[in-house]
């Protein structure tokens, strides 16, 4: 037992309550027994500091309720109802402190498995903040539980937004009305359709999604042992756009600010330079 104010509360309070009772019975009016009061002092001191608090408790609210008995007796001694009582008590009394002390173990042990629990969520979502793999877990009812800050940025989704668990076909309109796709208009809500029904029946079946501003997510389904699932958006954009023509990858690179500019820029000087360079004389014959 830890010899501090929590330890020592309950057996404090236990010898209290014996020596108002005494007083009060003595000096005032008659006292019932008290033995029920003792029960509810040992189950708090068990709840506080734990059981070998209780038990201290309890020996205290036994010996207190002996003497008490004791008092209230016309010949000295005790007889066979008095030692019946006394160690009912103590029975009820021992029981209390351990059964109430156990649960408080088991209500630490299962606070503090929690806390690490929510520590290792908090460490995997920081985590997942910083990777560039857009990713949305949904639980059983399309619920977004879970945005990172990739799939954010690459439909615009506003931290708010995010933040309210949107259903999965909030988020895919969200990105049709941003423009976020590079698809016609026409094309779009059957495209909508198709990316949810993969979603519900779980295919896993990887696609390619264009986006407006040049950039190539590879998404991917995952089914979750709960119900739920877990949507990757993998940027494959350089994957995909390596046999572009290079003027359409500076473009594409300009959209997403790349310095695709730049490249362009270099490039013209350098075609500047070829056409400002003089042209070699000629050969002496």
């Amino acid at each position: 037992m830890q010899f501090d104010w929590r330890a020592l509360c309950g057996p404090a309070l236990t010898v209290a309550t014996a020596l108002t009772a005494f007083a009060v019975d003595r000096h005032l009016v008659a006292v019932p027994n008290p033995a029920p009061l003792f029960v509810c002092i040992v189950a708090f001191a068990a709840s506080l500091s734990g059981t070998a608090s209780g038990l201290v408790s309890a020996v205290i609210a036994v010996v207190s309720s002996a003497l008490f008995f004791l008092n209230h007796r016309a010949m000295p001694g005790y007889d066979l109802s008095d030692l019946s009582r006394m160690l009912l008590l103590a029975i009820t009394a021992a029981g209390t402190a351990a059964i109430t002390g156990h649960l408080r173990r088991k209500w630490i042990d299962a606070f503090a498995s929690q806390y690490r629990h929510h520590a290792i969520a908090e460490r995997l979502r920081a985590a997942l903040d910083q990777v560039d793999i857009g990713i949305v877990l949904l639980d059983s009812d399309t619920r977004a539980e879970f945005i990172n800050r990739a799939f954010r940025h690459y439909f615009s989704l506003p931290d708010k937004k995010a933040e309210g668990k949107p259903p999965f076909i909030a988020l895919m309109y969200h990105s049709r009305d941003t423009g976020a796709f590079e698809l016609p208009e026409d094309e779009l809500s059957t495209f909508i359709a198709q990316r949810t029904e993969m979603m519900r029946s779980g295919d896993s079946t990887p696609i390619n999604i264009n986006l407006r501003d040049g950039q190539v997510l590879r998404f991917s389904c995952t089914a979750l042992p709960d119900g739920g699932r877990m949507l990757s958006y993998t940027p494959v954009t350089d994957l995909v756009r390596h046999s572009d023509e290079p003027s359409d990858a500076d473009y594409y690179r300009s959209l997403r600010g790349v310095g695709g500019g730049l490249a362009r820029q270099l490039r013209a000087a350098e075609q500047g330079a070829t056409h400002a360079m003089p042209s070699p004389p000629p050969a002496c014959g």
